[in-house]
């Protein structure tokens, strides 16, 4: 990449999400990053004066590291927007639809995007229209096991398992915790893998050179395996707990398998309308080798263990050429 001016970084983290850990660990990373790119860097811990905190610093560009609600699901974009500062990655409406699992799958359900059949549950309607009756027909229909999550939310946070009709109900309570809407999912039994996307560029590709950097696709990373250490789901501790999972990156699949999962992941990422990078989670059956498109990360982690990161480092990008090529989004939208 070209040398990039110095510029003045606001870096966003923490938040009051429950994801506040994981945030003010990404946003440590990014931040001695853009410290080792020459930027200037001030980070914000968003609270009730973010806004004024924006104002009197007026940086030229915001690095959104902020997880959970508020950074992922439009909130901060569409406030960034209404102050006129650039900012990293997604804008407003790819957020809602990327954050929003309902009506992300819904919305790949209508372009034949593959992803596992499932049915969403609002609280209030198991409150005020009896949906809670509804239980034995979609269990007839999915079948077990299946996955229970809140509609909005990361980090695997609030997804449980049900082996059965008898383990159903405590695993939605455990997912309602988290959000008002769930997703009841059917299980695929198989390898869980992530692939990172990076938008277009200012650079060119081969092939790309007489195309304007509007028209050039984006790019599909190395996919990481998620291998938990020991069987069973991949949640929350296995996710960020140092030695809890191994990754395997680049993944051991057939070339036919990666092809298509790569494509699958740019696909989302277009159909979304997500903008810089993202994180695209897929399962690929054990039995069929099949894949499954399971959800959309527009703000991916950035902790040592996050995957995008891991992608970046096995496709030959540094971590500090990841961040810069993150901050650039900012100006490329």
């Amino acid at each position: 990449m070209t040398d990039a001016p110095r510029r003045r970084v606001a870096v966003l983290k923490g938040g009051s999400s429950l994801e506040r850990a994981v945030s003010l660990r990404s946003a440590a990373q990014v931040e001695d990053a853009l410290g080792v790119l020459g930027h200037e860097v001030s980070g914000i811990d968003v609270e009730a004066d973010l806004v004024e905190q924006l104002l009197a610093l007026q940086p030229d560009a915001v690095f959104i590291a902020l997880h959970g609600p508020q950074g992922e699901d439009g909130t901060i974009q569409s406030l960034l927007e209404a102050l006129g500062l650039p900012y990293t990655g997604s804008g407003p409406a790819a957020c809602v639809r990327g954050t929003d699992k309902a009506l992300a799958k819904h919305l790949m359900r209508e372009a034949g995007i593959p992803t596992p059949d499932f049915h969403s549950l609002r609280q209030r309607a198991i409150r005020d229209l009896g949906a809670g009756g509804a239980l034995p027909s979609i269990e007839q229909r999915l079948g077990f096991p299946l996955v229970v999550k809140p509609a909005r939310g990361g980090s695997a946070l609030g997804v449980k398992f049900a082996s059965s009709s008898s383990e159903l109900p405590g695993a939605m309570v455990g997912a309602f915790s988290y959000d008002g809407t769930i997703l009841i999912e059917r299980h695929i039994r198989g390898r869980d893998l992530a692939v990172s996307v990076l938008g277009a560029t200012g650079d060119t590709a081969e092939g790309d050179e007489a195309r304007p950097p509007s028209d050039r696709r984006p790019q599909a990373l190395p996919i990481v395996e998620a291998v938990p250490r020991e069987e069973g789901f991949y949640d929350y501790e296995s996710r960020y707990g140092i030695g809890m999972t191994t990754f395997v990156c680049p993944a051991e699949l057939p070339e036919e398998i990666t092809r298509r999962a790569c494509d699958l992941a740019i696909e989302v990422f277009e159909l979304l309308g997500c903008h810089g990078f993202a994180r695209v989670d897929l399962m690929v059956d054990h039995e069929t080798a099949e894949l499954w498109v399971l959800e959309t990360n527009v703000i991916p982690g950035m902790t040592e263990t996050s995957l995008l990161p891991q992608a970046a480092d096995a496709a030959g990008i540094a971590f500090e050429e990841l961040v810069a090529r993150m901050l650039e989004s900012a100006f490329t939208r």
